[in-house]
């Protein structure tokens, strides 16, 4: 084994590593990891800058743009109502849900899809009597499903379009990776339906319940030295049975009063520490008597100017692992948390000392334009306002239907290639006044753009220095027994294994070249094999950090890190079941 293949392999496994463990962001870990092949001399520069001059990237960012026109318009969310109004029978409004947001994310990106969905979703059920918990999982998987039927229904189609160009091939038609894309999200739409009110728990028991099942967060708030209730017992200040919180704990002084009762006389400058939903911790701002424990945050703000959000927290935020204090908060962001949801345990200590994790969700204290500046950064995965949504551009949405009508059939026609339709598209929408050149910077995540080119640098190396060959021969040897279906099953698991472990895209980059040596050593057709990777790449539903959109309703949904492999762990048999079947067949 040459040093080159060695040094490769190390450099892969550590930003693997980096990745899995959150040390970097993906973009700084996988760019890290080009440049020491560089400097080591494993790589060319052509071959590490590669990625930077492949079309994949300025078609991703692109195509960010039209999706976030067609957020701004709210396109797809005012269907919700109307699809959902009527709808009798759990099963029934899954279909009803499912179906068509599978089929929208086969044209769009799937992650603007679901931030558009979630808020109007969760009023929905909230309205309506029904739990959350079981629809918003399903909502993602399907919106993931959807986006394998066509090459532009997920950036890692894209990427593994280009990386077949590099490789002296075709690149991907517009419906070909339908051939193999559309039976799996069929199927794995039916299973959901199928096993998701079975397998998927309450997260949200009746509307009164605070137990430990309850999407609860968490808030505290100060009683004021001379205020309405300074020197009364919980029941006199009418704290003892308030509608969907509950009075977890009192911090007089370092001295903590827990559970308490509705004899417990309260103290001026104690420290309340309430649990509950978030529109019911919100309202505890306007109870007097009372003051958010981190005055600090929320001193010189006007309460006029000011809406409640709720922000989840990202895998590629700046925020993860550090606290609120340590990254000052309301200086970086003009905005005061008020409160925390943590969907698998309750925090515990000040909220500005907590350290916040992949997931989290904040309740925020902003101006009005808070949604609109920050739901386009990789700060937050997903912003919506408490009670409602900012007015839709409704004016505009034909445009961005016939615009989006325009990429679709062009590219599908042959008309024109998919980056040109994709500029082209984009720059329309900006030319017609649907987004700004502003917004339509703003929509484009470099972050995502600098993992998807750095990474062709990285598949450069596992190419040229002959390790994809020599993992090639492992996965043949020990699949090989079972013909070509087996050697295609290691291909794919390797490819589940690393999507969950890190970026779909990067999954597929360092996949891809092990997938075309190892077809080319049992005779079979490298294409199948790469579409299959690219398939697999995005079939991430075993854990809600796997894929961006898990992530995006982890919070919103109350789940917890298990329950995503209960639905997940079957919906992934599904999958590579009719991947690996059907892939020898269609290539």
């Amino acid at each position: 084994m040459a040093w080159q293949e060695i040094f490769t392999l190390v450099v892969v496994a550590g930003t693997v590593v980096v990745l899995a463990k959150e040390w970097l962001a993906p973009a700084a870990a996988v760019f890290g990891g080009v440049v020491v092949l560089l400097v080591a001399g494993v790589v060319e520069p052509s071959e590490a800058l590669s990625g930077f001059s492949n079309p994949a990237p300025i078609t991703v960012g692109a195509l960010y743009v039209v999706a976030a026109a067609a957020e701004r318009t709210g396109l797809i969310a005012p269907l919700v109502d109307g699809v959902l109004r009527d709808a009798r029978g759990e099963r029934r409004a899954l279909a009803r849900l499912l179906l068509p947001s599978a089929g929208a994310s086969a044209f769009l990106n799937n992650t603007p899809i679901v931030a558009m969905l979630v808020p109007a979703v969760s009023r929905w059920a909230n309205r309506t009597g029904r739990q959350v918990s079981r629809y918003l999982m399903p909502l993602s998987f399907a919106a993931v499903l959807g986006g394998m039927v066509t090459v532009i229904g997920t950036s890692t189609n894209i990427v593994v379009s280009g990386l077949l160009e590099d490789a002296g091939l075709d690149g991907v038609g517009f419906f070909e990776i339908s051939r193999l894309g559309g039976p799996v999200a069929l199927l794995g739409v039916v299973a959901l339906l199928a096993i998701a009110p079975l397998l998927l728990p309450d997260r949200r028991p009746a509307e009164r319940d605070l137990d430990s099942e309850v999407r609860e967060f968490v808030v505290d708030m100060t009683v004021d030295p001379g205020g309405p209730i300074d020197g009364r017992t919980v029941g006199e200040a009418g704290l003892r049975d308030l509608s969907g919180v509950f009075l977890v704990s009192i911090d007089r002084g370092g001295r903590f009063i827990a559970p308490v009762g509705p004899a417990v006389d309260l103290h001026g400058g104690d420290l309340l520490r309430f649990v509950g939903r978030a529109d019911d911790v919100a309202d505890l701002h306007n109870r007097r008597g009372l003051s958010p424990g981190a005055r600090e945050h929320i001193e010189g703000f006007d309460p006029a100017k000011l809406t409640f959000y709720e922000a989840v927290i990202g895998p590629a935020s700046p925020l993860v692992g550090h606290s609120l204090k340590e990254v000052g908060f309301r200086g970086r962001y003009q905005a005061a948390v008020v409160a925390i949801h943590r969907a698998d345990r309750r925090v515990a200590g000040k909220l500005g000392s907590v350290r916040l994790r992949v997931g989290d969700t904040l309740l925020v204290l902003a101006g009005r334009a808070f949604r609109t500046q920050w739901r386009d950064r990789h700060d937050f995965l997903l912003v919506s306002r408490l009670g409602g949504v900012e007015p839709a551009r409704s004016g505009k949405a034909p445009v961005v239907t016939l615009i989006g009508i325009g990429i679709v059939v062009t590219a599908a026609t042959g008309l024109t290639g998919i980056l040109e339709a994709s500029l082209v598209g984009a720059f329309a929408l900006v030319l017609l006044g649907v987004l700004s050149p502003a917004e339509a910077r703003a929509a484009v995540d470099l972050n995502v753009l600098v993992v998807i080119a750095s990474s062709f640098g990285l598949g450069a190396a596992i190419s040229s220095t002959g390790l994809a060959g020599r993992i090639a021969d492992l996965v043949v040897d020990g699949f090989g027994g079972l013909g070509e279906r087996g050697v295609l099953l290691g291909v794919v698991l390797a490819t589940l294994l690393l999507t969950e472990l890190i970026t779909n895209n990067a999954a597929a980059v360092l996949v891809f070249p092990v997938a075309l040596a190892a077809a080319a050593e049992i005779g079979a057709d490298g294409r199948g094999f790469a579409i299959a990777v690219a398939v697999a790449a995005s079939a991430s539903f075993l854990t809600p950090i796997g894929y961006q959109t898990n992530t995006m309703v982890w919070g919103p949904g109350g789940y917890r890190f298990g329950d995503y492999a209960r639905v997940g762990a079957p919906l992934t048999l599904v999958v590579v079941t009719v991947v690996v079947a059907l892939t020898p067949m269609l290539w």
